[in-house]
């Protein structure tokens, strides 16, 4: 059985997780991760590293870098089966991590089969929905200002009240908009030089955005079948 992977790389607010939910849904036999997920999962245990990261999170900074190629890689080796592939949202985000990425993939035998995906937005289309956008204030799903989520007052998962996230301050939306152009640019780079990026139009609708992904992906995986 082919198995096939997805890598989401993207400024903050240019819908990874919304695709990955479609991604999942379309594919059926994938698992998600979200580096997101990884450190709010983190920051729950009582230890010393989860409270440095808390207080760092709480001032919308960004975490200590080489601590998500651990928490991503620790995920996909105890959860991943032999004919699962998965879905890698926010990440990875410096070219070490990229470099460390391909090297697990050529490990996994899975570096041909996965496709890295920009969802590309522009930097005032993403500061402009990250100040919109909110969370459900019990599973944490972050939840976008657009389509049939827009006036979303409940969770559709869990049932949690939806909230504004308390780091989606202006300040700290530009921390993590300047960490993209500083660092993540270097990682698009990266797939671009050996043709292995695919952008997409994260500026379309929702629906239509999921639609320029598979037009794009399905031609490809015609020739791996």
């Amino acid at each position: 059985m082919k198995v096939f992977n997805f890598i989401l790389i993207g400024r903050s607010g240019s819908g990874k997780g919304t695709q990955a939910e479609l991604l999942e849904k379309h594919f059926k036999n994938l698992f998600y991760i979200s580096s997101g997920d990884l450190f709010r999962d983190l920051i729950k245990q009582d230890t010393d590293t989860a409270k440095r990261i808390k207080k760092i999170l709480k001032k919308g900074g960004l975490p200590f870098d080489e601590l998500a190629i651990a928490l991503w890689m620790h995920k996909i080796a105890y959860n991943v089966k032999e004919n699962q592939g998965f879905i890698l949202d926010g990440a990875p985000r410096r070219i070490d991590e990229a470099k460390t990425l391909d090297r697990f993939l050529d490990f996994l035998e899975r570096k041909e089969r996965t496709f890295f995906l920009l969802i590309d937005v522009s930097r005032e289309e993403a500061f402009n929905r990250l100040l919109k956008r909110r969370v459900c204030s019990i599973c944490g799903r972050v939840i976008p200002a657009m389509g049939k989520f827009k006036n979303l007052k409940i969770c559709d998962r869990c049932g949690g009240r939806i909230i504004t996230r308390p780091d989606d301050t202006p300040e700290a939306i530009n921390k993590r908009l300047d960490y993209y152009e500083k660092n993540v640019i270097e990682v698009v780079r990266f797939y671009q030089r050996d043709n292995r990026l695919i952008r997409i139009n994260g500026q379309q609708s929702i629906e239509d955005v999921f639609k320029e992904i598979l037009e794009k992906i399905e031609p490809k995986i015609r020739n791996y079948l």
